[in-house]
């Protein structure tokens, strides 16, 4: 059996940052993750880029059941000392919009610059390594079974992951050690991830695929402004991964096709000075032609404005500006960018990530019920909570 201080279930972000930081304590820890390569989804994270933090993060970013418990992690280490690190590497890196920082060259970089700093602690990182079993002992310390040796440690850290794409091997391991110690886990969904639609929207829309609109998304309590993208199956882009978030099945979703235009003021306007002009000739000036041939109908689209009634006008504008939608559901983990839900924050200390019932045992990441908005907060929460807890394991 093989005696070590820490163990820490998962080789990922906030896994790879705990063992840092633990070992810079002079803790001696052992890193486990059944997949044969560490950080896979840093690696597949922005396109290849790794969007890695954002300039601007606050607790307003993240969905849970305690929506205070992120800002003691957030406050002690933020996105400005991640950054620190990304440049002490000299990591060239660029701003997009909203605050996004991404890698210049490859998300590499980053798993690069957290593998370096294992390297220089002594951490020890063995893949291909199934846990099979995990006892905890009278005396505090653990027994940790796996498909090739034992180990015992002091302290447990679990990290890893969610449910979300399971070809890099996301499982639900981690929920059922919380399970085994007795600790809640909130029911999960699929978050930051492109809705599917009902057969006939569906048909109705398959000729739109590819068309970006940036547009206001809305559900009863939540709004976002990006792009939504038409695509084959259904409906993506930023805009529609956040509200994704926020959409509870059976729920419309309201989409603002032309949020900096007052589209019937517009109309009003246009019939007063050019009152022979068609219909579809002003709109198709907003919007791309596909999108307004599909969602007018075409009879009142090839109409002179001046045949047009005002109350007409209403209805097209609310067309446009309130297109409601009625989601079919979502394309799953498989596609999901963040798993919703996850271990009950209330059953950890928010300044170790310590198990309140169960001495030595801690979870980090997204494992926990803590999800970011897109743009670079679920790294940023990776960081942050891994890091607190290497102060204490």
């Amino acid at each position: 059996m093989k005696k070590v201080d820490v163990i820490i279930i998962g080789a990922s972000a906030s896994g790879l940052m705990c063992a840092i930081e633990a070992a810079k304590r002079g803790r001696h820890v052992q890193v486990l993750d059944h997949a044969n390569k560490a950080g896979k989804k840093i690696l597949m994270s922005g396109g290849g880029r790794c969007n890695f933090t954002n300039y601007d993060v606050s607790s307003e970013n993240y969905i849970s059941h305690n929506p205070h418990f992120v800002k003691s992690a957030l406050s002690r280490f933020t996105q400005w000392d991640f950054i620190a690190m990304v440049e002490a590497y000299k990591i060239p890196y660029h701003e997009r919009e909203h605050g996004q920082l991404f890698c210049n060259d490859s998300s590499r970089d980053i798993l690069n610059l957290l593998l370096n700093e294992c390297k220089n602690e002594n951490v020890s990182i063995k893949l291909n390594t199934t846990v099979t079993t995990i006892q905890k002992k009278a005396d505090h310390h653990f027994i940790i079974s796996t498909n090739t040796e034992d180990y015992h440690c002091q302290s447990l850290v679990i990290a890893s992951g969610g449910l979300s794409i399971p070809k890099m091997g996301a499982s639900p391991f981690g929920y059922k050690i919380a399970e085994q110690f007795n600790i809640k886990v909130w029911p999960t969904s699929a978050g930051l991830v492109p809705f599917t639609l009902h057969k006939h929207d569906k048909e109705r829309f398959a000729d739109l695929s590819g068309i970006a609109i940036n547009s206001i998304v809305s559900t009863d309590d939540m709004s976002f402004r990006e792009n939504i993208l038409f695509t084959h199956r259904g409906l993506s882009g930023p805009a529609i991964l956040q509200i994704s978030s926020y959409w509870s099945a059976g729920e419309t979703i309201h989409i603002n096709l032309l949020p900096d235009t007052d589209l019937l003021e517009n109309l009003t306007v246009s019939s007063e000075k050019q009152p022979q002009l068609k219909l579809k000739t002003v709109l198709h000036k907003h919007l791309p032609k596909r999108v307004i041939n599909t969602l007018i109908d075409s009879e009142l689209l090839d109409k002179p404005l001046q045949e047009i009634a005002y109350e007409q006008f209403e209805t097209v504008s609310a067309q446009l500006h309130n297109w409601t939608m009625k989601p079919n559901g979502t394309k799953g983990y498989r596609t999901a960018e963040v798993t919703l839900g996850g271990v009950d924050c209330d059953a950890l200390s928010s300044k170790t990530f310590e198990a309140k019932s169960t001495a030595g045992l801690y979870f980090i990441g997204e494992v926990m019920d803590i999800s970011g908005w897109l743009g670079g907060y679920n790294f940023q929460w990776a960081w942050s909570s891994g890091w607190c807890a290497g102060q204490y394991v």
